[in-house]
């Protein structure tokens, strides 16, 4: 796709505007304009982007070895998860029993 976005028109026949809103929307959608649109609604600094860039192709490296390696057989493998909190009460009670005794 070329920097500069064709202007988009449509042309209305025998006064059916819904078809000539439909087709504006696919051209619209084809030429880029709206996907233009909404990386122009705000500014990102170039090194925010690169930066974005290298974060998703390391975490698709990522998923490709542990796809690969959980293909091979290995079980031991997962996916980051997170970990799961201890409940605190647990942790109260523990306490007040060694004080009592």
């Amino acid at each position: 796709m070329s920097k500069k976005n064709a202007v988009v028109s449509v042309n209305v026949i025998k006064g059916d505007i819904n078809r000539a809103l439909k087709q504006l929307k696919k051209r619209t959608i084809e030429s880029g304009h709206l996907l233009e649109l909404r990386e122009r609604r705000y500014y990102i600094k170039p090194t925010t982007i690169r930066r974005r860039k290298k974060q998703l192709a390391v975490r698709e490296q990522q998923k490709e070895v542990i796809l690969e390696k959980i293909e091979g057989g290995d079980t031991t493998i997962r996916f980051y998860t997170k970990k799961a909190k201890k409940p605190k009460n647990i942790d109260k009670k523990k306490n007040t029993d060694k004080k009592d005794k």
